[in-house]
């Protein structure tokens, strides 16, 4: 096979990412409109024809996987090393309520830098596993992988071999997808970033706080 194709599409909404809470690996399900999004990005995911649907083992994530698989006609399979970058204690809390219990933890992570203090997992670890599990995977034209935001840009980086501290795609939004590509030079497989927040028409949301850094950075699936 010449060339090949991964859309890194992130999971709907839920009533965690609506309040702006920091999910990692908690486990909160798609609200209404989480649904309504899997659903919408279901029939885009048909359209594509994907040969491969693979997800992350947490609820909000198989659950739009459950629907794209419904819409495209594949099987879903589940692996945990997709699931989203653990976030230590951070994990419930508000933005509001880690910047008035952990102010310096959350400048960390305001500058866009890991923050060890709050446990849990550092960008390379996230890549790392997530690597391991898409090189397991079988070799096919489309694969599309539904994970988190987090997971997205850690692989995505990982493929592109830009180094993790790096970050020239920002956060995914619900339901939209990054697309890389991949060919075949000499038996030298070389990545290449396709589109980047592809999805339904319409406002891509969150958008980024004018003059911060707060929801461009690369580690928080909130």
């Amino acid at each position: 096979m010449s060339s090949r194709s991964l859309l890194l599409l992130r999971h709907g909404r839920t009533a965690w990412n609506a309040q702006r809470r920091f999910q990692g690996q908690a486990d909160p399900p798609l609200d209404d409109t989480g649904r309504a999004q899997a659903y919408e990005v279901g029939a885009l995911m048909a359209a594509v024809r994907p040969d491969l649907l693979v997800t992350s083992d947490l609820a909000r994530a198989e659950q739009t996987a459950e629907i794209v698989a419904a819409a495209t006609g594949l099987d879903a399979i589940t692996d945990a090393r997709l699931r989203e970058r653990g976030l230590g204690h951070w994990e419930g809390l508000t933005r509001d309520e880690v910047e008035q219990t952990y102010p310096t933890e959350y400048a960390e992570w305001v500058a866009g830098r890991d923050v060890s203090e709050r446990g849990g997992e550092d960008r390379e670890q996230v890549a790392t596993r997530a690597r391991k599990a898409f090189d397991e995977l079988p070799v096919v034209p489309i694969t599309v992988l539904v994970s988190h935001s987090a997971t997205a840009m850690a692989l995505t980086n990982a493929l592109l071999g830009i180094p993790q501290h790096v970050r020239p795609l920002g956060p995914l939004a619900n339901c939209h997808w990054t697309e890389l590509y991949c060919e075949l030079h000499d038996d030298v497989p070389t990545w290449r970033v396709r589109g980047h927040n592809l999805g339904a028409p319409g406002t891509v949301v969150p958008l980024p706080a004018h003059g911060t850094a707060l929801d461009d950075a690369a580690d928080a699936d909130a």
